[in-house]
């Protein structure tokens, strides 16, 4: 949709490419915008349990070659942000710009004292939505995300019920993630050797996992920018869709 420089949206997990539906119209304004859905999201196929982040960002590339888009801009959030990310890495040739929110790798966080309270903390949460998808508990493991990890408590009610019921339709798809070791890794070391801009941002209503994840990367990250959403959290793309946008546009548009 839309014309101008190539932007492929990566969404997080749970999730759809609809996922992106408020900002698509922004975004289009100036660029030629590309939606999809994640292997075991939406209308891909395979079985959902299976793959790792590797065949995501293979997944990508082949998105990316097979459109003849290259040098992309990469638009992407949460989860979608650590495949960015390594596509960045891993294929500097495909990617002109990177925009992550809050990609989640917590293990950046196991060396610090400071965070070693909010590392334990996730990594609870997380570990209790695990057991309940293991269970087969797909609904109670989709609202206990929302609210114990990703949104905050009483976001879950806050959610329209088609959205609620994609989150419990992906749950097997997030077990899958959750069981793949490589999923939330990232290499700090090669993050240096990145020289296209990369825009890191986080809300400032985000849980507090994302902040000191947000800081690492960007020490890491020789041409970071960063940005925070006031009043947002996790997907201000759904909350803050103008604002989202305007951000990413200016950044993508820099020169």
């Amino acid at each position: 949709m839309g014309r101008g420089e190539p932007l492929v949206l990566v969404h997080g997990s749970w999730g759809e490419g609809e996922t992106w539906g408020f900002v698509v119209p922004g975004f289009a304004e100036s660029f030629g915008v590309v939606t999809y859905d994640r292997r075991g999201h939406g209308r891909s196929s395979g079985p959902p349990e299976d793959g790792t982040v590797h065949d995501d960002v293979a997944d990508l590339v082949a998105l990316i070659e097979k459109l003849g888009i290259a040098p992309a801009n990469i638009v992407a959030n949460s989860y979608g942000a650590c495949i960015a990310l390594r596509l960045t890495v891993e294929r500097p040739e495909l990617v002109r710009r990177t925009a992550g929110h809050e990609p989640p790798f917590l293990p950046l966080l196991a060396d610090d004292p400071e965070a070693k309270a909010i590392l334990e903390t996730s990594a609870e949460s997380i570990e209790a939505v695990r057991q309940l998808l293991e269970a087969g508990a797909h609904a109670t493991g989709a609202e206990q995300f929302v609210e114990t990890v990703a949104l905050g408590p009483g976001m879950w009610s806050e959610i329209p019920p088609p959205m609620q019921e994609m989150f419990v339709r992906h749950a097997p798809t997030f077990l899958g993630e959750l069981n793949d070791p490589d999923a939330l890794m990232i290499d700090l070391g090669a993050l240096g050797a990145v020289s296209s801009p990369v825009l890191l941002s986080h809300g400032n209503q985000s849980p507090p996992m994302f902040a000191p994840i947000i800081e690492r990367l960007a020490r890491a990250l020789p041409a970071a920018h960063r940005h925070t959403f006031a009043g947002a959290g996790h997907v201000p793309q759904l909350t803050h869709p103008d604002a989202y946008v305007a951000v990413v546009k200016s950044f993508i548009q820099s020169t």
